[in-house]
This record gives structure tokens, sequence and C-alpha cells, in this order.
């Protein structure tokens, strides 16, 4: 039996030595050292020896034991280096190069747009109003004096979920759902997402609005122009030329569109603004008698004005983009230029 544990060591050593990689050499100390390994075989003979001969097999069965304990240890540090050292080489860093950063994230430029407006206004007194996106008629037509039969109800431009219901074409809903749901004075807008039957590069089938209102008693014009000329400035500069031309609207009367010097030339005449100067950015009015009545509010004692405005074309000013679907199509090439 000695000569067995002799033999088996030298072969085990052998084996455990021209282990090629971590996994052969685990798999060569199970076969020899393991529960049901070949030293495990040899040492159920034990009972066949005398009582003299078991410690002298037993220590040099330990010995083997330890033996070959010892060679595994060793030889698996050795395959470990082996193993960084082919990493290292093959995984090896050129510190000359230059880092790669970590790209990080930024809001959309409609969020950025909007955050911008809405604090602009909270500055001038105004607070948020939300609504639903789906919206009843009675909302988003009717109480905004307009009738069933007015052009701007044709199937080309709302998407009609039932003959009562439609997705919100405009954010004046919540001009409506404020005033019935509060009594004067109100100074709100409305930020949201808006919905038309329209797709092209300056159109959108969905895109964003913001809608504002102020109503209290003896607001004229003047305040609109005041409160509208105020926004300018602070989104478009001090030097951004204002002008109101004569419009309109059917739930606003009188009623005008707000022009800015164009951006682009400065008022000099481009292609952005068809060589005239101007670029109209939103559209207003004082709220129509009519509106009043269907919130039940009295058009002799209160007044007041309203605007909306698309904020992709605002963003589309103050970012320089010539194409409103960019907005929508989520290239990281063009998100990434947002970053701060």
């Amino acid at each position: 039996m000695e000569q067995q544990l002799k033999a088996m060591l030298i072969e085990a050593r052998k084996a455990l030595l021209e282990a090629g990689n971590e996994v052969d050499l685990h798999s060569i100390r199970v076969q020899y050292l393991g529960k049901k390994g070949r030293l495990t075989a040899i040492m159920k003979d034990m009972g066949k020896l005398t009582a003299e001969e078991r410690p002298i097999i037993g220590a040099v069965a330990n010995k083997v034991k330890d033996e070959l304990a010892s060679v595994f240890e060793q030889q698996l540090q050795t395959l470990k280096h082996q193993h960084l050292a082919e990493r290292m080489e093959q995984e090896r860093i050129d510190v000359t190069l230059p880092g790669r950063h970590q790209r990080i994230g930024t809001k959309h430029p409609i969020t950025l747009i909007t955050e911008e407006l809405v604090e602009i206004f909270s500055y001038l007194g105004f607070s948020v109003a939300q609504g639903p996106e789906v919206e009843e008629d009675f909302y988003n037509f009717e109480a905004l004096n307009l009738p069933k039969d007015h052009p701007a109800r044709d199937m080309q431009d709302t998407f009609y979920i039932t003959d009562n219901e439609v997705l919100r074409t405009h954010t004046s809903p919540v001009q409506i759902r404020s005033m019935l749901q509060h009594q004067p004075p109100l100074r709100i807008i409305a930020p949201g997402t808006v919905y038309r039957r329209d797709s092209d590069i300056t159109h959108s089938p969905m895109f964003h609005q913001i809608e504002g209102f102020m109503v209290d008693e003896h607001i004229t014009f003047g305040d609109l122009k005041g409160v509208l000329t105020a926004f300018i400035t602070e989104c478009f500069g001090k030097n951004v030329g204002v002008r109101f031309r004569p419009s309109f609207f059917p739930f606003t009367e009188p009623s005008a569109e707000v022009d800015i010097q164009c951006v682009i030339c400065g008022g000099n005449g481009c292609r952005v603004c068809q060589n005239s100067g101007w670029l109209e950015i939103l559209g207003s009015g004082m709220i129509d008698p009519e509106v009043f009545a269907s919130v039940n509010y009295s058009s002799e004692k209160y007044s007041g004005f309203a605007f909306g405005m698309g904020l992709e074309r605002i963003a589309m000013l103050k970012y320089g983009v010539n194409d409103l679907r960019l907005f929508f199509e989520n290239d990281v090439r063009f998100l990434r230029q947002f970053c701060a």
C-alpha cells in the first residue's frame, strides 16, 4: 500500500503541474483528493493492515495528502498570475490617450422651454393649471364660442374619439375648467400637449402649447400688451421689437396676433421671416363675453384677456431649429446639443 501511495503521489504531482487552467486544476484535485478520489479509495484498504502497519501507512497517506495540497495551491497561484498577466497584456491601456468622458443626460428642449416660460409667467404672478388631454366637446369647443358648425371643428383638424369626446386641440379648455371652479381674480397659465390632424416640417399631429389668461375687474387691452411685452423681453431680450396686429379668434374680441422682430436676421429680412423682418409667435385678445356667459361670469363686472402659443414654435426660434420633426425623432445627435 505504501508503494501505491508513492506511485499516486508522483502521478498526481505531475498531473497538477501540467494543468493548463484553473478548471482542469480543480478537476485533478478532486480526482485524487476528493471524497471519492484515488487517495480515499486506497485508504479504504487500511482495515486489511495489521495494527503495526496502520500508523506507518497513515503517516505516509497524510504526507501524500499534504504534499499534493501544497502542489495544488502553488500551481493555482501560478495559473492565476499567468491569467492576470495575459489579461494585462490584452487589456493594456494607453495612458496617453484622451479620457472617455461619461455622457450626461439633459432635459428635452421642449421641457427646457416649458420650464423657462413657466418661470417667466410665475414671476409675473401667474399660477399653473392642468387639464385632461381627452376632452369633452363642451370645454374644447362650445364654451369657447365654437358652435357645432364652426370650421375649426372640421375632421381635418380634430381627432374625434366619440361625438362628444376629442383629443384636445388647444390648452384653452383649462381656461374654462379653471373659471368654472374659481371666481375672479384669476391669473393662470396652462402648459400641455395638444393634438391636431396636421404634419409637416412646421406642424405635428402632437405638439405643445401654453395658454394663459387673466380675469378681474377693469382688465384692459393695455394689461394684455404689458404682460406679453414683459414676457417677450424676458424670453428673447430687451432689443427685440414687438408688434400687435389685429386678428380674429372665436373666443376673444378684440383679437391680436403678436409678432417679434426676426431673431434670425434682426429685422433685416430673410428666408425665415419671408423678408418681412417679423415672426408671428402667439395669438391673444380680450376674452369674449360669450365665453364669460358659458362660465357664469358677469361680463358687466369682469373683463380679461387670454393668449396662447406653440412651445415648439418658441423653441425653434430660441434654439435656431429649422424642422419641427427634430423635436420628436429623439436623435441623440440633436438632443446632445442641449446639454448644459
